[in-house]
């Protein structure tokens, strides 16, 4: 696949020798660049700078690189100044025709497209990236404000019935230190309906068994409190006092250990919940810690629960976030409204 791109004139950038941690020193500085492998280790510094989570940096830079690595494999500038666009509404093309996972070192090749949702992630990524480049004096015109994005297509996301949480479940062997502990992780994701990055950096004295509640670290670096409910509170205790390992290094007491007492991470859990997914023969629905996020997201308001205590248990920035997740309710509305008919509560008989 190849593009042609359109005729632009193009202005030299002003670069800052110090603004914001572009150019940490006079060596970088005299090697400066407006390439965007260079810029990319820019941004990264500065984010860290700033106080950005590394969930975040990793997302704009891996996007960021993702996007290069495009650029250089049809000819086209990856020089930021001279991005523009032309370049940006191709990237979109190329994605729209990509099949999901191709190339990817672990995952098969599936016949199904990247959804939109993918695509706007990548691409609000690089907008944030080319913001900091704006920001920084490296360019003066963002390109990004220019481009339509395309829409994304709501879907309701399927979420787990009971009779799959408890086929996942039945299948731990809870003998074991690490089927314990990853039957208590299950659990607690599914009643607190934590991010899985939440989760693993929760600490021993961030858990307060006896007020059934812990704090967690959430995006932004907002910290907030979560309820834990009786059944939870007494599985980690169990999992506390009978199976938790002691930490290899004490400065890092968290939650959740490795059987050598070392920090859990992200990925380890992805794969753990999709052994006992394929163990259990879960079909129709992604097993996956998210997916346990939007199941007790439903279940909360299912359950009775209202949005705006909802959207302080997920930690969201806003309602309408969180609005979301009603419409994934929305199974019952019909359930609801046969209690709550607004008519049929008048207590009149219909002439």
């Amino acid at each position: 696949m190849s593009y042609t791109r359109q005729n632009r004139i193009y202005f030299t950038p002003k670069i800052p020798a110090c603004k914001g941690g572009v150019l940490a020193s006079s060596k970088i500085a005299q090697r400066s660049s407006t390439e965007l492998g260079h810029l990319i280790a820019g941004y990264r510094l500065c984010a860290r700078s700033e106080g950005k989570s590394k969930n975040t940096i990793d997302i704009v830079t891996n996007s960021v690189g993702y996007f290069e690595g495009f650029l250089r494999s049809e000819g086209l500038p990856t020089d930021v100044t001279q991005i523009g666009v032309w370049e940006i509404r191709v990237f979109i093309s190329y994605l729209q025709q990509k099949r999901c996972f191709s190339n990817h070192p672990f995952s098969r090749p599936q016949e199904r497209e990247l959804s939109s949702h993918t695509i706007n992630c990548y691409l609000r990524s690089i907008r944030a990236f080319w913001s900091w480049l704006v920001a920084e004096e490296i360019i003066r015109d963002n390109p990004f404000p220019k481009v339509k994005l395309p829409k994304p297509i709501k879907k309701v996301i399927p979420t787990f019935s009971e009779t799959q949480i408890l086929q996942l479940v039945s299948v731990i062997d809870t003998s074991t230190l690490e089927g314990y502990r990853n039957y208590a992780i299950i659990l607690t994701l599914l009643d607190t309906a934590l991010r899985v990055s939440e989760l693993i950096g929760v600490k021993m004295d961030s858990l307060w068994l006896d007020d059934g509640l812990l704090k967690v670290m959430g995006k932004g670096g907002k910290e907030r409190h979560i309820p834990i409910g009786t059944e939870v509170q007494r599985i980690l205790w169990r999992y506390i006092n009978r199976y938790r390992p002691q930490p290899l290094n004490p400065n890092f007491d968290f939650l959740f250990l490795t059987k050598d007492g070392r920090k859990l991470t992200k990925g380890r859990i992805e794969i753990m919940m999709l052994g006992y997914g394929e163990k259990a023969g879960i079909k129709g629905v992604r097993v996956s810690p998210h997916t346990l996020r939007h199941t007790a997201a439903v279940n909360f308001l299912r359950n009775g629960g209202d949005v705006f205590s909802l959207q302080r248990l997920l930690g969201h920035s806003s309602l309408e976030m969180t609005r979301h997740y009603c419409e994934l309710a929305d199974v019952d509305v019909k359930k609801a409204h046969l209690t709550a008919s607004p008519v049929d509560n008048l207590g009149f008989r219909a002439r």
